[in-house]
């Protein structure tokens, strides 16, 4: 890689790296928010939305710039390529967790709503999830990308039985009905964070061997059990 594409590669990549530490503190602020309704931490997520959507499109336009000005080829093309797609799923995850704080903050209103057991374990899967995929990314490990996306249907199970509490919650009491459509929403918004972790996995992947393997979760789990 020529000396001044590596210079603005780096920079690229550091910008990048602040991003997932505000998208970490953002979910961990937003699901101890629903967990603990924490009106505080919640709001705080929301006003940190703005931040991360400028630095978005700062990104953005630096990935832009960098194709313009060096013309990469080859294995650094495909790694400004996948900078601008984990980009645009970090934006993603951080809108999720301020979805997340938005339920928390409707949560306060039943304080004595009993969280399901199963969701606190959701939530530190998906987070993981998310480290792993920035490990896997800053070490360029496939191993580690590909067990990220293997951790997908851990947090899909998680979900599920998330989902059943809740509807038993539900039949048993009438009065629990709001409060539990507030937590389905919560679960439902980690379930689509593990999502982008694993669609983060997927780009590392492609980053480093030039494979797609976008739409092929069932045959490439299997594949890798």
């Amino acid at each position: 890689m020529a000396r001044h594409l590596q210079i603005d590669v780096d920079r690229l990549h550091s910008r990048l790296m602040s991003v997932f530490g505000i998208v970490e503190q953002m979910i961990d602020k937003a699901v101890q928010g629903l967990c603990e309704q924490h009106l505080k931490l919640a709001s705080q997520v929301i006003a940190t939305d703005d931040q991360v959507n400028q630095l978005e499109v700062e990104i953005e336009e630096d990935c832009l710039k960098i194709l313009a000005l060096h013309q990469p080829v080859a294995a650094d093309l495909r790694r400004i390529a996948t900078v601008l797609k984990i980009n645009s799923d970090l934006e993603r995850i951080a809108d999720l967790a301020c979805n997340i704080a938005e339920r928390a903050q409707n949560m306060h209103e039943h304080p004595y709503f009993p969280i399901p057991d199963q969701l606190p374990e959701m939530v530190n899967q998906a987070k993981s999830m998310v480290r792993m995929a920035l490990d896997a990314f800053v070490n360029s490990d496939i191993s580690l990308a590909k067990k990220v996306i293997q951790n997908d249907s851990i947090v899909d199970g998680h979900n599920l039985a998330v989902i059943e509490e809740l509807q038993k919650l539900m039949i048993k009491d009438r009065q629990l009905v709001v409060a539990a459509l507030h937590c389905f929403s919560g679960a439902r918004h980690i379930e689509r964070i593990a999502d982008h972790a694993a669609n983060i996995a997927e780009d590392v992947i492609y980053m480093i061997d030039g494979e797609i393997i976008r739409h092929k979760h069932s045959d490439y789990s299997s594949e890798l059990s």
